[in-house]
């Protein structure tokens, strides 16, 4: 009877060694990766929030990673998201026509905005909104969405009920209001904005028909002139940016040849408030994302084209 309880004991606590191991095994912070990204941020003049993992070796990194930030128009994903969980329970459809007015959008900027530039009665369908909202970050097509996904609240309830604590959208959001004045259209940490994309990824957005339209979505960015100018154009880039003044994110989840990688940077008060490419915020997106993909894939035997940078 002594021996076997000894032998309980000794089963138990070996058990316990492997689980707790294998749990920090599962999830460790890349220490060398760690000290790059560090020394990367050093010098910058503002906030910085930053999350990493590769998938397969579940390695991670990061600085500030669950920090508030503004998400600009990150928003978008959960937006996005929303709407299809509207097509999936027969609400809407790709092809529903919706009528544009003016008034009922209510944003005055243009910018450069094609769903802006639509007189009153004239139609767009929900899949084709959908492509103006993701591949060109046409606000008046976010803006319009959120209204067809049932306002922020709704879109906040989901992310609340898919674990996501700190994810929300202020704009037109009621109870939101001194939210909004200190973040804008949405907050977000990092790691949450990360692990939003891994989610669809892994076919855990919705349902996985609709997860993998989602992810089509968001490989048809126009914007790639930040994070994914530093990627090979010939390796699939999942992906969404946002800028404000004072403001720069990019949310990005690489489908690398040694194994899919996310990462998001998030800039908060920068002193460099520009727009141009060499904006303090815009530089630091390139340097980590080029980091990151010479540290996960340093034999691809990829180099960037002299003078790429006119075509940003």
């Amino acid at each position: 009877m002594i021996k076997t309880v000894n032998e309980i004991l000794y089963i138990t606590v070996v058990t316990l060694f492997i689980v707790i191991g294998c749990k920090s095994i599962g999830t460790r912070t890349n220490q060398v990766l760690q000290r790059q990204i560090e020394a990367s941020v050093e010098n910058f003049q503002g906030d910085v929030g930053i999350y990493v993992r590769h998938l397969s070796k579940n390695i991670t990194a990061g600085i500030n990673e669950d920090d508030l930030f503004p998400t600009a128009s990150m928003i978008k994903v959960p937006i996005l998201i929303k709407i299809f969980d509207k097509i999936e329970k027969g609400e809407l459809t790709i092809d529903s026509t919706v009528i544009y007015y003016k008034d009922s959008i209510n944003y005055p900027w243009k910018g450069d905005d094609a769903i802006s530039r639509f007189k009153d009665g004239e139609d767009i369908s929900i899949g084709k909104l959908m492509a103006h909202m993701i591949t060109f970050s046409d606000n008046h097509a976010g803006i319009w969405l959120q209204e067809l996904a049932g306002s922020g609240t709704e879109i906040n309830e989901w992310l609340n009920q898919e674990g996501f604590r700190s994810t929300r959208v202020n704009s037109r959001t009621t109870g939101r209001e001194d939210d909004y004045e200190q973040y804008g259209w949405g907050q977000t940490t990092p790691r949450e904005m990360a692990e939003l994309l891994v989610m669809i990824r892994e076919g855990r957005a919705v349902s996985r028909r609709a997860s993998d339209d989602i992810y089509r979505h968001l490989t048809r960015i126009y914007w790639d002139g930040n994070a994914l100018s530093q990627i090979p154009p010939t390796i699939q880039v999942a992906s969404k940016q946002g800028a404000l003044d004072q403001s720069r994110s990019e949310v990005v989840l690489v489908n690398a040849p040694h194994g899919d990688y996310v990462f998001c940077i998030i800039t908060r008060d920068q002193k460099d408030t520009s727009w141009s490419i060499s904006n303090e915020g815009s530089v630091l997106i390139r340097t980590v994302s080029n980091l990151l993909w010479n540290y996960f894939e340093p034999d691809f035997g990829w180099k960037q084209e002299i003078g790429v940078e006119e075509y940003w």
